[in-house]
């Protein structure tokens, strides 16, 4: 007989594990679950289509809303699968670790590896949002659903989403091994953490350029100032805001981690 644990995994994952959820971890299952309601009206769509197309009477706009629902609906479960642990793993020798083997595993695959690629997802959709908010981009049917603008700019946001529910992630698994202080869950997910300082530095140092550039000047041309060059390393280049994010980061986790000490010193 399969036990209260695995009867719940199939019910609703959102209830294993959940005396460690933290605030970040609760956020992301209540929005889930809401959003889980996206699945039903799918079916209800898709249904209504098949009906209405083998009766002679299509709706282009059905063909769009079902590709609207499903993209919501998969994004908001990537994060849902990774706060509750429910996506599909590769590891065949995962299940026969330690607790605090699959503890580091787990900091490793989500701080390493895919919240930098959610972070860069983020950003390259960031300008392929605006775009099409720029451009009132709608459907390529002429009775399809127009402001498709929504959908992308949901996307961008979407891996917003992700994002916290990998960062909730990685503090309720540091809180297994240490107390998850800040320079811990910063050194836990280094490329993210990375990546992050670099995009503040990026955007911030556009900001200003944007306010300093000649009336008239497109973004493409304040990107390429001089504010942006690159310095050259044998065969490769960086740019400068990737080399202040280079220093910035380290320096920033060793000044928390000895505040962190001080602050332990002292009482």
């Amino acid at each position: 007989m399969e036990s209260p644990e695995e009867l719940v995994a199939v019910s609703d994952p959102g209830e294993v594990g959940s005396e460690e959820h933290n605030r970040g971890d609760r956020f992301v299952v209540q929005l889930s679950n809401i959003a889980a309601w996206l699945f039903p009206i799918l079916m209800l769509a898709i249904t209504a289509q098949v009906i209405l197309r083998n009766s002679g009477m299509n709706q282009a706009w059905l063909d769009d809303l079902q590709w609207w629902l499903y993209g919501a609906a998969v994004l908001m479960g990537v994060g849902y699968a990774v706060t509750t642990d429910s996506h599909v793993r590769v590891d065949i020798l995962y299940d026969g670790f330690p607790r605090e083997k699959k503890t580091r595993v787990n900091i490793f695959a989500i701080g390493w590896l895919f919240l930098p690629f959610i972070i860069l997802s983020w950003d390259v959709t960031y300008d392929y949002a605006l775009s099409s908010v720029r451009a009132d981009e709608g459907s390529d049917s002429p009775n399809g659903l127009h402001n498709l603008w929504i959908l992308k700019v949901f996307m961008n946001l979407a891996f917003v989403f992700i994002g916290i529910a990998c960062w909730s992630a990685i503090v309720r698994n540091v809180s297994r091994l240490h107390p998850p202080k800040l320079w811990r869950q910063m050194w836990s997910a280094f490329p993210a953490t990375f990546l992050l300082i670099n995009l503040t530095i990026y955007y911030c140092l556009y900001g200003v350029m944007s306010l300093l550039a000649e009336e008239g000047a497109t973004s493409r041309d304040i990107a390429r100032g001089p504010a942006f060059g690159e310095l050259e390393f044998g065969n490769y280049e960086i740019t400068y805001t990737v080399i202040a994010a280079l220093i910035v980061t380290p320096i920033l986790i060793l000044v928390l981690r000895a505040m962190d000490s001080s602050r332990k010193t002292g009482a």
